[in-house]
């Protein structure tokens, strides 16, 4: 190796702060005041890939990107520069912007309150004025960023933008509505821009998006982000997780397919979908608790559904925790019942015993629990429910990413990460228990 490859290798894996940092060394004499502005300059220290591409026209930026690779600050970055008019992301404020995201609570704690978000990212003399009340910010040119949600497309009909930044649309409930009505809102000015900021996933939209010539496409791994991240997160993502379809998809940002051995696909899961479940006959809230509550543990898998006059099953829920001790976990169980006034709990006691009944009766006595045990492996009891799915048999009310993603990923051998399919584990539970089993008085209700 030469001493200019030397060089270039050793600049390379300096952070870009610091490159730009040893860059204005060389300046010497600037304020302080400008150093300062120059290191929290978006322009000199953002990746290629978190840079919007101002060639060849495109009318969605697609980024895809492994956790913390830095997708929420490349979306606000861009929602800054479109509202202020900076270039290269803009050459004139744009006046009206959509933020779209999952809920209201995911588009205020992400993309407005968040570390990397819209608030933190201004200079104090350019920073937005927040609206909690009204879910809007506005900057002092005029410019509004308007705060939409996937639980409710019909929010989005009627208003019209010149931009718009879509966040985790991988789960988005409601996708294709919400698209749909955001798409008919973005036809403000003579060139309407959006972006899509998400961990991949492969779903019909997101394929068709890659597919679309007016889409440009960025990708970025999450150690692509690794200055900005702790290195015991990336040292123990990647130990659990490298080398798996998980890892690929959540770390390296890769569309990862079904395994072709899997109960479920996504095709299947896609034409179970509702937006909302009918008048229910019954509703349980199945747990599958994990041996321990260590940080490797298994998660508790935490799945409601519920059966309809017809004998439809419908998912509800997928509230499901890791690292959570007994009674944190049973509280949320019991949360969950009350919340969807559900008929009993239906609880795995293969790992616990007794012991998982008990921890539950002693948040709430009162609360009818239903024991059962597994007397076959995973795949054999997966198998009917899978068998149900293909029926036409079970809807899921709205999208659960992750239950999904196992649900796609489950073959003869498991999870392709080897890890326990807790969501699944539940899911099958409570179905076995609605569809497959014996059912208790049913009585009618709406959610």
């Amino acid at each position: 190796m030469n001493c200019g490859e030397s060089w270039h290798d050793a600049w390379n894996a300096l952070s870009p702060i610091t490159q730009v940092r040893l860059f204005l060394k060389l300046l010497p004499g600037l304020p302080p005041e400008l150093v300062r502005l120059v290191e929290q300059e978006w322009t000199f220290y953002g990746r290629p890939d978190q840079k919007s591409r101002r060639l060849p026209p495109w009318w969605t930026w697609l980024v895809l990107g492994g956790r913390g690779a830095g997708k929420t600050r490349t979306g606000a970055e861009w929602v800054k520069g479109m509202a202020l008019g900076l270039a290269p992301i803009a050459s004139e404020p744009v006046g009206r912007i959509a933020l779209v995201g999952e809920t209201q609570a995911q588009v205020r704690d992400v993309m407005i309150e968040g570390v990397s978000g819209l608030l933190a990212i201004h200079h104090r003399w350019e920073k937005p004025v927040w609206s909690p009340s009204r879910r809007r910010l506005e900057w002092g040119n005029g410019a509004i960023a308007q705060v939409f949600t996937a639980e409710d497309p019909e929010g989005l009909r009627g208003p019209q933008f010149g931009a718009a930044w879509s966040d985790e649309l991988a789960k988005w409930p409601n996708l294709q509505e919400t698209w749909d009505m955001l798409q008919l809102g973005l036809r403000l000015g003579d060139r309407p821009r959006q972006v899509v900021t998400t961990t991949p996933r492969p779903l019909p939209l997101i394929k068709r998006l890659l597919d679309d010539p007016r889409v440009a496409v960025s990708r970025a791994a999450t150690s692509a982000n690794r200055f900005n991240l702790a290195p015991s997160f990336l040292d123990s993502v990647s130990q659990a997780y490298g080398g798996t379809r998980l890892g690929r998809q959540e770390l390296e940002g890769e569309i990862v397919e079904e395994s072709a051995d899997a109960l479920w696909s996504r095709a299947l899961i896609e034409e179970c979908r509702e937006r909302e479940a009918p008048p229910l006959a019954r509703i349980v809230v199945a747990v599958d608790p994990p041996a321990s509550s260590s940080k490797r543990a298994d998660s508790c898998g935490l799945v409601a559904a519920g059966i309809d006059r017809d004998g439809i099953g419908h998912v509800l829920a997928d509230a499901t925790l890791a690292g959570a001790k007994p009674h944190e976990w049973a509280q949320a169980a019991v949360a969950l019942y009350r919340r969807l006034e559900a008929d009993a709990l239906v609880v795995e006691v293969n790992q616990g015993g007794e012991m998982a009944t008990s921890v539950i009766r002693e948040v709430d006595p009162g609360v009818p629990v239903t024991a059962v045990r597994a007397s076959r492996g995973k795949f054999l009891r997966a198998e009917p429910v899978a068998a149900l799915y293909a029926q036409g048999r079970v809807r899921h009310a709205g999208a659960f990413p992750a239950l999904e993603d196992e649900m796609c990923d489950f073959g003869p051998t498991g999870l392709s990460s080897g890890r326990s399919p807790d969501r699944l584990d539940a899911l099958v539970w409570a179905l076995t228990h609605l569809m497959l089993g014996p059912k208790g008085r049913p009585r009618v209700r709406g959610l």
